[in-house]
């Protein structure tokens, strides 16, 4: 990997760093698929030497998954008041 290969991916984990610091009035679905994504796309980038195709791909697939993983349906154990007579 050369010099200008390794400015791009660090260049990228910045701005996803920074990015992610926006994510304060978003749900914990929201927050997981930006994590997701933003994980993905770095992942992509490492992986595939610094191609675009693939840092977008890896983004795309870290954010389903991010989205995924935190569905807010899980969140129905907190809706209800359960009774421990």
């Amino acid at each position: 990997m050369n010099t200008m290969e390794k400015s791009s991916i660090g260049a990228i984990a910045a701005a996803v760093l920074l990015s992610l610091t926006a994510c304060a009035g978003m749900s914990q679905q929201e927050k997981n698929t930006a994590y997701g994504a933003g994980a993905g796309g770095v992942a992509g980038a490492v992986l595939t030497g610094g191609s675009a195709v693939g840092t977008v791909g890896g983004a795309v697939v870290g954010g389903v998954i991010g989205h995924e993983i935190s569905d807010d349906d899980d969140d129905h154990y907190h809706d209800h008041d359960y009774d421990h007579d």
